[in-house]
């Protein structure tokens, strides 16, 4: 039987980036517990909508967890308080009736706030730009064997590709840094032999571009890990810092 409950949202509203932002309420009532965070969040608008308010602002594409757009702190939480999920895969069972929910940005001076919940991630595009890519002749596919790659490599690869780039690593950490999210992109190729030519280069590059983005150093919280949708490992982290220090000895381009 489909049930429902009443909430109160808390949601943090701002007009743009210069404008100074503020909390305001709102009832969220008859929410189906069968929803996703992000349709009671449509549900919300609507009602504002036909109240003559401006609905609020928050980003979203696949609402499958794969995009990486959506993402807002609940109750102090990035995506909310169930692990390994994304906000737009929350439901609403994993709350209760008579709740009240705190929603708000991402906070971190790389990510500022365009609208109400929508920040600017475009520093995580400039850390990619940056060297989290290869460089391949175009043409036809190579032979699959010409490259051996063991399993063990390949599964420690995938699992760092996993990541979907939605900052929540950055929201999450008390210093606001993208280390878990910069490690899983490095590790992503540094572990393949596609990846290698370019490590040093692919190493010094992000990390500059991390920096100059305005994140923050790795203090070894861990929240990052905690806040991952896709479970990122920090042990990707020890391996950027590996890849980082060789990288400053060999690299020509210091």
């Amino acid at each position: 039987m489909n049930k429902t409950i009443n909430l109160t949202l808390k949601v943090w509203r701002q007009k743009s980036r210069d404008e100074k932002g503020r909390f305001e309420t709102y009832p969220a009532q008859g929410i189906s517990t069968d929803m996703s965070f992000l349709e009671m969040l449509d549900v919300v608008n609507e009602k504002l909508t036909v109240e003559g308010k401006e609905p609020i602002a928050f980003e979203h594409d696949c609402r499958e967890g794969i995009c990486g757009s959506c993402g807002s702190m609940v109750n102090g939480r990035a995506h909310g308080p169930l692990k390994g999920t994304s906000l737009c895969q929350l439901h609403m069972r994993h709350f209760k009736n008579g709740d009240t929910l705190v929603i708000e940005p991402w906070r971190a001076r790389a990510f500022p706030v365009i609208k109400d919940l929508v920040v600017d991630r475009s520093a995580l595009d400039r850390i990619i730009q940056a060297g989290g890519f290869i460089s391949v002749n175009t043409g036809s596919a190579p032979e699959a064997n010409s490259l051996p790659v063991p399993p063990l490599s390949a599964e420690k690869a995938m699992d760092a590709a996993a990541c979907i780039g939605c900052g929540a690593c950055v929201a999450a950490c008390p210093n606001a840094s993208a280390m878990l999210f910069v490690s899983a992109k490095v590790s992503q190729f540094a572990l393949l032999p596609q990846g290698r030519p370019e490590a040093d280069r692919r190493a010094l590059g992000m990390v500059r571009a991390m920096d100059a983005c305005g994140f923050g150093n790795c203090s070894n919280h861990r929240e990052c890990e905690n806040a991952c949708p896709k479970e990122v490992s920090i042990v990707n982290i020890a391996r950027l810092n590996r890849e980082y220090l060789h990288a400053g000895f060999v690299s020509h381009e210091r």
